[in-house]
């Protein structure tokens, strides 16, 4: 099991990491009858989308004897204006940490960010725009 989700009430959920047992709350957002003191369901699952391009990306980079620590990305979360209420559209905005790499390596790790297991597995529908700004 990858984790266990109990609802606290109140428009708040708390889900527990089965593996590390680390702990996330959730809260309904503010235009949608919360207090917004949380990421909201939506809200994580943008987020997801720029740990997954950081990730991905990395794991890349080590193979190619690469550090990206310090690399840090925006995400901004676009909902629908008319129901059905759903995400429309994700933008990250990607900073890397100046590194002495060709365009050829830039390329493959701003690909490997794009293929990234979320990137892949959110809905056709939902727009993905992504930026890469290298220091």
């Amino acid at each position: 099991m990858t984790a266990s989700i109990k609802y606290n009430g109140a428009l708040r959920c708390q889900a527990v990491h089965e593996q590390s047992q680390t702990l996330i709350e959730s809260d309904a957002p503010t235009d949608n009858r919360g207090k917004g003191e949380r990421f909201s369901p939506t809200d994580l699952t943008c987020t997801s989308l720029g740990l997954c391009l950081l990730t991905t990306m990395a794991i890349k980079a080590t193979d190619m004897g690469v550090e990206l620590a310090g690399a840090t990305a925006q995400v901004q979360k676009f909902m629908s204006k008319e129901p059905p209420r759903r995400i429309v559209r994700i933008e990250v905005a990607v900073q890397l940490p100046a590194l002495a790499l060709g365009q050829k390596e830039r390329d493959i790790l701003e690909a490997t960010g794009n293929a990234c297991p979320v990137a892949r597995s959110l809905h056709p529908d939902v727009e993905q725009v992504i930026s890469y700004h290298w220091a």
